[in-house]
Formats: C-alpha cells, structure tokens, sequence
C-alpha cells in the first residue's frame, strides 16, 4: 500500500491566499449534513445519468428519479456543502438563519475550488438545475423529522445580478426543508469536513471519505465495511468485481485523501483516522455545545429589566460571540446570560 501524497491525484489548489477572499466560510471549515454523507444521494456517475435508482438498508430507504439532464452528482453537492457552511457560521455568531441564502456566486466557485471562468457559471448553472430537477422519496430522517414527500435537494435557484459576459454576480438558493431540517437542529445532524474534499477528482474518493468521516470520528477510531456493502453504500453502479478494482487501486494510491487510512484485508476495508486528524477530533471543542445553548422566554424578558437601551437579542449574540472566544460553556446558561447583560449595560 502506498501512503505518498500524490498531487497528481488531487485537483490544483486554486485559491491558496485565503486572506484574499471575504467570504466567512474560510474563517471556518467547510459542514456537511450527516443523510447525505451516510446514504447514496448522488450519482457517482461524470455523465449524465437518467436512470431511477433505488437503495433500501434495513428500514432506511430511498428513491432518486432524475430531470431530463440526469441526477445530481457527488460534485454538485460542493453547492449544498457551501450553503450549510454558510448557515452554521451564521448559526454560530447567534444570527437567525433562513433556508432562503443570497450570496456572491464567485466566493461559491472559490471556496470549492472551481474556476471562475465562463465555463465555471455555466457547470454551477447546470449543477444548479440538476439539483432542483432531482426527485427523492425517502424515509430517512434529518432533525429528528420524518415525512414522506416527493422533494429535491433545492426548491429554487435564481441570479440577482448577472453580467453581460453571462457570469452569475449574485445568487439566491432556497433549499429544500429536508435540507434545511439538519441545519436547524444547531449542527446535531452536522459534521466538519476537510478543504482538501473539493481537491479529490474521484467521486468514488469522495464517497469513501465521506463514509468514513459519518463512521470513524470522535467515538469510533476504527470502522470496517464489507467490500459488498461498501459497493452498496457508495452508490456505485460498476459490477461488484470491477468496484473491487477501482477500491484496490484507490488504495493503493491514497496519500492524497485526507483525514483517513483505507485497509483492503481480504473482503474488507479497514477505516483509521490519521496520527494528526485523530488529534484534532480528541481536542474538547466547546462549540457544538455553546450552538445548543437554548434561553427560555423568561430568561429574555428578566434580561430586559436590566437594559432597555440595547436589544437583549444583540446582547445574547455578543454574549455567545464572548463564549466562543473563550471556549466555554457556563454551568449555568442563564445566569451566565443575565450576568452578561448586568456589565454589557453597565460598560456601554
């Protein structure tokens, strides 16, 4: 097995200076919700593909019927990536978030490392459509809703401003509430994945590190598949043998994939975090659990008592704001929250 990086492997890394851009997505790194990264939503498939795919696992289940230019792709979902990633960042500076995001198209391109010429705006348009036009019917929950309905991964997409070459300048995404359902359970259904995700050029690469980043993180340091059930959960429509193939000569070749080690023993692959992602995942991060922090209606309303020149609702985003700086969260929420307000009001 060969563990040498190989950047041949990777797609070139278009926009290393990060200061460079303004989009808040590089202050963080990029979210993923968890069904799309568990369950074969996307078509691993570079051209298109119109045919009706189904997967059933136990009691799980879903349906994917294409539009006329085929289902979404494992890289069209580089746009639903980029929304979540917007939404937790506002999440998490205590904003209000609606499904409903208007956002400049070139930071999109940008942060996924695709390129920002005409034929970029043209693939986002047409990623876009694929998006929309694919149908899902699925059991599968996201924030602890299940529901039964025909739905795409968007439920519109539309240019606000566009330039006379033809390039998007701004645009507005609805998603779809099946999408927008994770986001708001405040990053329950919700996990960080690697800037290099976007660099990998193999879908069958990309399902196999989402797989392992849904199964192998801070609980399991281990996970194993089934070569079989492997084939199953990437969504792979090659025979079982040829899939083995392509599996082995990923694996013998992934210096390049981030975060994990892949073990071909026999009939099953062997997931390990790496030495430094396993370190990063052992570290407390505090700010899942300040996201989760909930105040009643009655904490606001006695925080009121002791302001009435600040919105208590801007207080609590600078109070949480203060609690991410520090990396902490109070045994007390609430009176953590009214102490907050008690010296804001006093110092301004």
């Amino acid at each position: 097995m060969t563990t040498k990086k190989n950047n041949s492997a990777l797609l070139p890394d278009r926009y290393p200076q990060q200061d460079f851009f303004v989009c808040d997505i590089f202050d963080s790194a990029p979210k993923s919700d968890q069904a799309s990264m568990e369950y074969p939503l996307f078509t691993l498939s570079t051209k298109p593909d119109t045919s009706i795919r189904e997967y059933r696992q136990a009691d799980k289940w879903l349906k994917l019927s294409p539009s006329p230019i085929g289902l979404a792709t494992v890289h069209d979902r580089d746009i639903l990536i980029y929304c979540i990633s917007q939404c937790m960042q506002a999440l998490n500076r205590g904003e209000k978030v609606e499904k409903t995001l208007r956002f400049s198209a070139s930071d999109l391109l940008k942060v996924t490392n695709r390129k920002t010429s005409g034929e970029g705006y043209k693939l986002l348009k047409q990623a876009l459509k694929r998006l929309q036009g694919t149908q899902i019917e699925t059991n599968i929950t996201t924030g602890n809703i299940e529901s039964w309905e025909v739905f795409s991964f968007i439920e519109s997409a539309k240019t606000i401003r566009e330039t006379r070459e033809g390039r998007m300048q701004e645009m507005e995404i609805t998603l779809s509430d099946w999408i927008f359902n994770a986001i708001r359970e405040k990053g329950g259904d919700i996990l960080t994945i690697s800037r290099d995700y976007f660099r990998l050029r193999k879908p069958l690469e990309r399902r196999l590190y989402e797989l392992a980043r849904k199964h192998c993180g801070t609980k399991n340091d281990h996970w194993m598949f089934k070569v079989e059930t492997l084939h199953q959960r990437t969504g792979s429509k090659s025979s079982l043998r040829e899939f083995r193939r392509m599996l082995k000569g990923i694996i013998d070749n992934q210096g390049h994939i981030p975060d994990y080690t892949f073990i071909l023993d026999s009939d099953t692959v062997h997931i390990h975090p790496k030495g430094e992602f396993q370190k990063k995942l052992a570290k407390p991060n505090q700010a899942a659990s300040i996201d989760k922090i909930s105040l009643t209606p009655a904490t606001f309303e006695k925080a009121k008592r002791f302001t009435a020149k600040y919105d208590v609702y801007f207080i609590e985003n600078e109070w949480r704001s203060m609690l991410f700086k520090k990396n902490t969260v109070p045994e007390n929420p609430e009176g953590s929250f009214i102490n907050y307000v008690k010296w804001y009001a006093k110092n301004n």
